[in-house]
């Protein structure tokens, strides 16, 4: 699969892969963050319980996003998204020195 796939199923993009059907392309997006809502929800119930479902929506659509996260098995979604969280929080603590 291309990287043009990747990026549209991980939100990275909004253009539709050539030989692609929009449906198709959002049925995968949205299973990617079910996958990833239920691992992750399952690992860490105390943050999901902790966030309003806009705000956990938010976080795990960036998480999606903006993380490093490749691997194709969501048994290394974990540790990927405490690493992503590490490194926003880092970003944020930088921006609120700048500021």
């Amino acid at each position: 699969m291309s990287a043009d796939f990747y990026d549209y199923v991980r939100g990275r993009s909004e253009t539709l892969p050539a030989g692609y059907a929009l449906p198709g392309l959002r049925a995968y997006r949205h299973l990617v963050f079910l996958g990833v809502s239920q691992l992750l929800a399952a690992h860490y119930p105390a943050l999901r319980e902790g966030l309003s479902d806009e705000q956990w929506h938010f976080l795990l659509t960036d998480f999606i996003r903006d993380s490093r996260w490749d691997s194709n098995y969501y048994a290394d979604l974990a540790p990927a998204f405490v690493e992503y969280l590490a490194r926003v929080a880092t970003a944020d603590g930088e921006a609120a020195d700048t500021a």
